[in-house]
């Protein structure tokens, strides 16, 4: 089968499509034909040799895909046929033309979706949900600080905060991306590179701050995280995109603040954990993407690029200038 590939650590550049073996479904597995896979920033970071996949797990790109049920382990239940529409949650694999998945990693496509849209779902929605539920314990009314507003996290989480009837609120770099962040159901954006959010923040809530910030950033955003945290508010830490050093008194403005400071990764998180969270979502969220379904979730895909072309999709990514996801389309094969 044909597989994103690079032989050391690098660039863009490093990338290329490469012939490797296809992979065959071990106990509880379902082998997966992938029509299309998404861009995270985990593939990025893996790409430069700074986040290795976890122990063993495939070591080709790609934390999420969609496609068809090709083949079935031995030991798998009746859950799901040859020939269904499925999107994976991925420990890797995905930007190959085949994967294989433990079952209880896999969702039903919900109806009227294609392989492209449903490609931007698993691990960005997945990761939004768990930050907001498992992680954060979203409650009702509550104001949520969304960083990287307008990235596929950041897109899934301002929806999921207006599902859950509280307010989400985002920082993102240019006009454009904010006024995406709107369309999806922003109550207010700041551009973290024109003016200071934590003021803006502050403005808003009307001086209390807000009770969940998530954040991708790290570093460079603690003190202006910390002036908008409410007191007895959580800080959910899930990236470094600033680094992870912080320079100033942290532990003496949060405790000031009641404040607590949570982090979580997705992609080393344990099977088991991965499959309560995919049930959970199954229940609570998947429903409200099929059509007629109030309020209507919609995944955004800024672009689709075809397998061949991985190099420039992670430029894209690399530059920052997508709104939504980034997909990679497989040629299209027989099974």
């Amino acid at each position: 089968m044909l597989a994103a590939h690079f032989d050391c650590p690098g660039g863009p550049e490093n990338l290329y499509v490469k012939e490797v073996m296809k992979p065959h479904p071990g106990e509880g597995e379902v082998l997966v034909k992938v029509s299309a896979s998404a861009l995270n920033r985990a593939d990025l970071l893996q790409r430069r040799g700074k986040y290795p996949p976890p122990k063993g797990a495939s070591d080709i790109l790609g934390l999420e895909a969609a496609g068809s049920v090709a083949g079935l382990g031995p030991g798998c239940t009746m859950r799901w046929k040859i020939g269904d529409a499925v999107m994976a949650l991925l420990s890797g694999g995905g930007q190959a033309e085949y994967v294989t998945v433990p079952e209880g990693h896999l969702m039903p496509v919900p109806k009227d979706m294609t392989f492209i849209q449903a490609a931007a779902i698993p691990e960005a929605w997945l990761t939004a949900f768990q930050l907001l539920h498992f992680v954060g314990k979203i409650q009702k009314g509550e104001t949520v600080l969304i960083h990287a507003g307008a990235s596929g996290v950041g897109m899934a989480a301002i929806q999921l905060v207006r599902l859950a009837n509280a307010i989400p609120i985002v920082t993102a770099g240019t006009q454009e991306k904010l006024k995406a962040t709107t369309n999806a159901g922003a109550a207010a954006g700041f551009n973290y590179k024109n003016e200071d959010f934590s003021e803006k923040v502050l403005a808003f809530t009307q001086g209390s701050g807000v009770d969940i910030i998530l954040d991708c950033v790290g570093g460079s955003y603690w003190e202006k995280n910390l002036s908008c945290l409410r007191t007895d508010g959580r800080w959910v830490i899930y990236g470094l995109l600033s680094g992870g050093e912080v320079h100033g008194d942290l532990l003496a403005r949060l405790l000031s603040k009641r404040g607590s400071i949570h982090t979580s990764l997705l992609r080393s998180r344990d099977k088991e954990y991965k499959e309560q969270l995919v049930k959970a979502f199954i229940e609570n969220v998947l429903p409200y993407f099929s059509g007629g379904a109030s309020p209507h979730l919609q995944p955004l895909v800024d672009s689709v690029y075809p397998l061949h072309e991985i190099v420039e999709a992670h430029r894209k990514m690399e530059e920052s200038k997508n709104i939504g996801k980034i997909v990679i389309e497989m040629p299209v094969k027989s099974l």
